[in-house]
């Protein structure tokens, strides 16, 4: 890798304060984001409207470095998964997810993970390290590029891909902070979604940032013990203590929060689940989100039937959790997290 520090590392401000410090006027800097941001370029000798000399002490100080794709894959629905290859070969994911009223990235904010929930392909090669700023907000370029070939802008950006968001909090806050700007990406703060495994100090940080971004949980558990077999993170942050963070998360940022739910047949699709979660949720603002398992070799689950999904979904509602069941997307191009990157390890 080049010493040299990614452009996109650096907010509006901190571009303008560079400028100022080599004697150039602070306003390059909303012409260069544009340059990145709105036009997609990807070297700097692209800006035509910036001085060459400006140009070459950016070429000097900076790089614009992009992912390669190591592979693509569309699935029928339109799904299309990028498997990224970084500077130092570690491998991301990402996915462009089009539907007929929008287009959504799902985006990686680790390469690998450390939280190891048994049934995701996320954590089976372990943890390697956090993304940067710069190649979280990368993927969205890269994606917001592919969404022009469906005629349908890039709308919604969800950090649901491989690795635990609010264990790279600083560089996330940052990555959001570029992705909502009207001078960066511009995507509305109300269409971008963190998900978390249930890092409870830093959802309580997170309801003190004043973003006005969606939080999703994935619980995958309907108690302690369940939640135990299925996250290991259940153990340090255990679900009473969630859910305690979510409520203090609701009266904080007066926001609606997302349950992530894997209906898993025997597993977590039980009546005993729904009079638990019930009980869990009771004066709770949320809806659930409910997830067919996708399945991994590695982990001897099943996916309940469609029957089965469907009277667990509507015990829910009669017990007052609003809930729906996701419609599986780019499930022929194993779209589920680290799927492919896993099986590209293997």
């Amino acid at each position: 890798m080049t010493s040299q520090p990614d452009i996109r590392d650096l907010s509006l401000e901190d571009l303008e304060s560079y400028l100022r410090s080599v004697a150039v006027k602070p306003f390059r800097a909303q012409q260069i984001f544009q340059w990145i941001y709105k036009k997609g370029a990807l070297g700097f000798d692209a800006m035509s409207n910036i001085p060459r000399e400006l140009r070459d002490r950016l070429k000097q100080d900076f790089v614009l470095q992009s992912h390669e794709i190591t592979q693509k894959l569309i699935a029928q629905d339109g799904t299309t998964k990028f498997l990224f290859c970084l500077y130092d070969h570690e491998k991301i994911e990402s996915v462009l997810i089009p539907t007929p009223t929008r287009t959504t990235a799902c985006i990686s904010t680790q390469a690998g993970c450390k939280f190891g929930c048994k049934f995701c392909a996320s954590g089976i090669g372990g943890f390697k390290r956090d993304l940067s700023c710069a190649e979280i907000v990368t993927q969205v370029l890269h994606l917001k590029q592919e969404a022009l070939k469906h005629q349908r802008p890039l709308s919604n950006i969800v950090f649901m891909g491989t690795g635990e968001p609010l264990d790279n909090f600083t560089n996330l806050m940052k990555a959001i902070r570029t992705i909502n700007s009207e001078q960066g990406i511009n995507i509305g703060a109300r269409h971008i979604t963190i998900s978390t495994a249930g890092v409870v100090p830093k959802i309580k940080e997170l309801a003190d940032e004043g973003l006005q971004v969606e939080l999703a949980i994935s619980l995958h558990g309907y108690d302690n013990p369940s939640r135990n077999v299925l996250m290991p993170v259940n153990r340090k942050y255990p679900f009473d203590e969630l859910i305690a963070a979510c409520r203090e998360y609701v009266r904080k940022t007066h926001r609606q929060i997302t349950f992530e739910y894997i209906l898993i047949k025997d597993v977590t699709c039980t009546p005993h689940a729904v009079s638990s979660l019930k009980k869990a949720f009771k004066g709770l603002i949320c809806k659930m989100n409910l997830i067919p398992y996708n399945p991994v070799s590695e982990f001897d689950h099943k996916t309940p039937s469609r029957e089965e999904m469907i009277d667990f979904r509507n015990s829910l509602e009669d017990s007052g959790v609003h809930a729906t069941i996701r419609t599986p997307r780019g499930k022929d191009v194993n779209a589920a997290c680290g799927q492919l990157r896993h099986l590209h390890n293997k």
